[in-house]
């Protein structure tokens, strides 16, 4: 069953693609809110009930902010229930990353070693705010929270090596990573100036962002 969830995840990823590629709204009103939902019951039926409720929280969250996006144009209010449903999911990915942990390990970064690995991360978030801030208004304070949160998100990602077997570790960094990178574009999009094929970049490296990270945790070996 967990093998059809997922080749119906990719479908239906696929599809979502392909409506923002011939710019279907209504091929999206299907295919959008399914990334999250088949994704969901993938991780259910990988992992278990005793190890999936934080992981399920994000995700519900993760559809919230995606069928709320999907009417940001029709208002604005949804672009902030959107930012503010990202920002909870990504909450709930802190809390389950730091539950598919080892907590001990001779092989974690440690001190110095943590402050050289997370300076690119920081520097990273820090720059994008800076480059924003003159032109967010109104949306300066939670943008700036919400960046924020993303490079905690990102950062407890990375302070995972070392932790967890060497495939999970991977997978939920690098689907973090994509995760900075499919907000930036958005709001670079959004915010700064319309970027060639916005669209299918955000999405691409969106999905890819979601799967890794759901693809990641599972591999995390059990006690």
């Amino acid at each position: 069953m967990k093998k059809i969830a997922l080749i119906v995840f990719f479908i239906v990823s696929l599809g979502e693609l392909i409506a923002i590629a011939m710019q279907s709204e209504q091929l999206a009103m299907v295919c959008k809110p399914l990334i999250m939902v088949t994704l969901g019951v993938y991780y259910l039926l990988s992992a278990g009930i005793d190890r999936s409720f934080v992981v399920l929280l994000a995700i519900v969250f993760s559809l919230a902010g995606d069928t709320s996006l999907m009417f940001d144009s029709v208002n604005s209010i949804y672009f902030m229930i959107g930012l503010v449903s990202f920002l909870i999911s990504h909450v709930f990915y802190i809390i389950a990353y730091r539950q598919h942990q080892n907590d001990e390990s001779a092989d974690a970064l440690q001190g110095i070693q943590k402050l050289r690995a997370a300076f690119p991360i920081v520097l990273a978030g820090t720059g994008l705010v800076v480059i924003l801030y003159p032109v967010l208004g109104a949306l300066k304070f939670p943008v700036i929270v919400y960046a924020l949160v993303l490079v905690v998100m990102v950062l407890n990602a990375l302070f995972r090596l070392g932790r967890t077997s060497a495939v999970s570790f991977w997978f939920v960094f690098v689907g973090a990573m994509f995760f900075m990178v499919s907000d930036s574009l958005l709001a670079f999009n959004k915010f700064l100036s319309p970027l060639p094929h916005s669209g299918l970049l955000i999405m691409s490296t969106y999905i890819s962002a979601q799967f890794l990270i759901i693809e990641g945790l599972i591999a995390h070996p059990r006690r």
